[in-house]
């Protein structure tokens, strides 16, 4: 059984690679074990890394044709805070929207024909995602960071092609 599983996710992160490679679109992950906040099973870690690989190619799929994105993450603070259950036994994230809002550092450039159209560091941060109205459904654990990445690409990235 563990290596059907084994060999479903390394099939899926083909996948993903040749995904990425099409798109024009590059997300890379640095030291993501000295993130500041990601769960602690290890294939917690590597869902959330897969999500936000997932997102940013969706975005840059939006991209004209020959315009390529590199991204590269340099640290993670989900949205809320962990905390144990009363056995201990599971790890369970609030949100209270105090100090636990998203954060995400990252670099990225942005080129077409080997030309850079934009290069930068930025740090993303969503102190009001609680009171803002999200698209993304209830149930995605990823839906305050995602909609973070869709206002910082609709800022950054979108506005240097023409819809």
């Amino acid at each position: 059984m563990k290596t059907v599983i084994r060999n479903l996710a390394l099939a899926g992160l083909s996948l993903l690679a040749a995904a990425s490679a099409s798109a024009g679109v590059s997300v890379t992950f640095s030291h993501p074990e000295n993130y500041a906040d990601l769960p602690f099973a290890p294939w917690e870690r590597d869902q959330v890394l897969r999500d936000l690989t997932e997102h940013f190619t969706r975005l840059a799929a939006t991209l004209p044709p020959g315009q390529d994105l590199k991204v590269e993450i340099l640290d993670v603070d989900l949205a809320g805070r962990i905390r144990h259950d009363f056995r201990g036994a599971h790890e369970i994230r609030v949100l209270r929207g105090q100090a636990d809002w998203p954060h995400i550092h990252l670099r990225y450039t942005l080129t077409e024909a080997g030309q850079v159209l934009g290069t930068g560091e930025e740090h993303l941060s969503n102190m009001m995602y609680l009171d803002r109205i999200n698209r993304y459904v209830s149930g995605d654990p990823l839906r305050y960071e995602k909609q973070m990445i869709d206002d910082w690409f609709k800022d950054k990235i979108a506005p240097r092609h023409p819809s």
